[in-house]
């Protein structure tokens, strides 16, 4: 059992040992069971994998580490709540639990994306380390608080692709006018540079770039896009993904049903969604390495990196992005400043290990 991203005490470490899927009966004082029914709505669509399959893999883990004290029914997006809806339905307590990505919520919450990913923000290992060592967890919770919602970090995309598209993409006047689909900050990065940035769920993707209504789109890395058969209705695919460099999955919590739970039940939610975040993190690495080949091998899909003049006026707009949210809303300003303090910070050890290892590897 890995029990990477949490710092542990001795009730979590015992509640992640109970993840091991080896569920046995927990009872009251009066000895009998106390047992909870709760819903789960998410944002994604069905059998998407390291998306839905990771909602629904998290439930069961909850529900077999809980030993059956706690019973999660997950929907579907649009089956409960649209996939936009997520937020409102757990805040609402229409629904007891979401699972979602924080991004999404950027037009009522414009921190949000701090606590998903930002244009040439932290990796995954990194942001993780923001959120268990640093402030990021502490800032991601004041942010919910006023909705009455917790959120817990539960899964992470890594790095991934910039975009699929129908237009070549050689120099930054390919960007004039490209109706692309893309959620988060990256959406007002491309709009500065004269794109036009469509907010089209996952469920409709495929749909749309078939019929022209945009010309790209950026949804996640090779597994997905392979199992959404991105392949077959957009000529190139470009990378690095400059836009996402670790989504974070997030688990939304109503909390007054939170806090109704028994402490121990509590100390179960969060360590089975600390494993669940390195099962997805892994999951999604594996994935593409299978997906990456397969696209390449049997569909002969023409990867493309983007031009270094494009990344760069990417990178510079995305300064600007980051620095004009900071400017019109004082809670991004405080986030923004501890997050990029963080992400320095980790700089000079990252030179020294990581990227050394690669150029010499």
């Amino acid at each position: 059992m890995k029990r990477r991203h949490l710092l542990l005490t001795g009730a979590s470490a015992a509640a992640l040992a109970a993840c091991s899927d080896r569920p046995e009966p927990s009872a009251t004082a009066s000895g009998t069971a106390t047992r909870v029914q709760w819903r789960m709505a998410t944002s994604w669509p069905p059998d998407s994998p390291g998306l839905s399959a990771s909602a629904a893999r998290l439930a069961a883990r909850i529900g077999a580490a809980s030993g059956g004290r706690i019973q999660i029914d997950v929907s579907d997006a649009n089956e409960v709540v649209p996939p936009f809806g997520v937020l409102d339905a757990v805040a609402e307590g229409t629904v007891q639990m979401g699972h979602s990505a924080a991004y999404y919520w950027q037009s009522r919450l414009p921190a949000a994306p701090f606590f998903c990913t930002i244009p040439f923000g932290m990796r995954a290992d990194e942001i993780s380390a923001w959120f268990q060592t640093g402030n990021g967890l502490a800032f991601w919770e004041e942010l919910y608080a006023p909705l009455g919602v917790l959120p817990i970090p539960c899964g992470n995309t890594g790095v991934q692709t910039a975009a699929w598209s129908n237009r070549e993409i050689a120099s930054l006047e390919d960007l004039q006018g490209l109706k692309i689909r893309i959620p988060g900050l990256g959406a007002a990065v491309l709009s500065k540079l004269g794109a036009q940035p469509l907010a089209v769920p996952g469920t409709q993707l495929l749909q749309a770039l078939r019929g022209g209504q945009i010309d790209a789109a950026e949804w996640l890395a090779p597994m997905n896009d392979l199992a959404f058969g991105l392949h077959r209705v957009a000529r190139y695919c470009y990378y690095p993904g400059w836009q996402e460099p670790g989504a974070v999955l997030e688990c939304l919590l109503h909390k007054p049903s939170f806090d109704a739970l028994s402490a121990d039940l509590q100390t179960i939610i969060r360590a089975c969604c600390a494993e669940e975040y390195e099962r997805c993190r892994v999951e999604f690495q594996r994935g593409n390495v299978e997906a990456l080949k397969t696209l390449s091998d049997t569909f002969k899909t023409e990867f493309r990196r983007l031009p270094d003049s494009v990344s760069e006026a990417l990178r510079r707009a995305s300064t600007r992005v980051l620095d004009e949210l900071a400017a019109r809303d004082a809670f991004a300003a405080r986030v923004l400043a501890d997050y990029r303090a963080f992400q320095q910070a980790l700089g000079p050890w990252r030179s020294m290990s990581e990227t050394a290892y690669e150029q010499i590897r």
